[in-house]
């Protein structure tokens, strides 16, 4: 089993989503004994965004006609999406950044967005291709956006996320959450402990099904 460990925090150590990115996978990884783990931090790694040169993998094969840039930007997406495909499990820290995701998770996003590669459309639709993956988002906010109509309707955080892995075809995704973090330590201590309990309950959950219907 592969799992693939994305961090987008900018915060370095300071960092809530990855404090608890690396507590998802430690008790991955006591759970399910033998799994290889790849690492991203896109914070100190992130792809550019998308521009003319690395919009290669969506223009079709473009030959002798590529640049030397467009060449290492086709290179970078390929890499990046056969690392997605090839993991079963991805634990993505997605701190709340002005009400949605960081750029530098965004760009990821967008290099793993491929046609034919992680979705198709069809006369019926859109289909996705990466199916068969367990998602464990770990999201942290400042504030709290979980508990109100008028909450849930700002943030586009949580709710991109569900959507984009969907549109991959991924139908196991998961969310562990910490919001209210920056309204005091009383409260930041209370939504930590609240995101342990989650983080062994959703591990033990998954510990339980058949490893067959983690890794299909």
């Amino acid at each position: 089993m592969k799992l693939l460990h994305i961090d987008s925090s900018v915060l370095g150590g300071n960092s809530v989503s990855r404090q608890l990115t690396k507590q998802t996978v430690a008790e991955w990884l006591a759970s399910h004994p033998g799994t290889s783990v790849d690492y991203l931090d896109l914070a100190a790694d992130a792809p550019s965004h998308l521009s003319v040169d690395s919009l290669g993998f969506r223009l079709g094969p473009q030959g002798e006609n590529l640049t030397d840039v467009q060449k290492r930007e086709n290179a970078l997406s390929e890499a990046l999406v056969t690392q997605f495909l090839a993991a079963d499990v991805i634990v993505v820290g997605a701190p709340m950044y002005n009400f949605a995701i960081p750029t530098q998770l965004k760009a990821w996003i967008d290099r793993i967005a491929q046609a034919g590669r992680t979705f198709t459309y069809t006369e019926k639709g859109p289909v996705g291709l990466a199916t068969g993956k367990t998602v464990i988002v770990v999201s942290s906010r400042g504030g709290v956006y979980s508990t109100s109509e008028g909450g849930r309707a700002m943030e586009h955080q949580e709710s991109y996320l569900q959507t984009v892995f969907g549109f991959f075809g991924i139908t196991d995704v998961r969310f562990v959450r910490a919001e209210g973090i920056a309204m005091g330590e009383a409260q930041k201590s209370a939504a930590l402990a609240t995101a342990g309990r989650d983080i062994k309950a959703l591990i033990a959950d998954a510990a339980n099904q058949p490893q067959a219907a983690i890794a299909a």
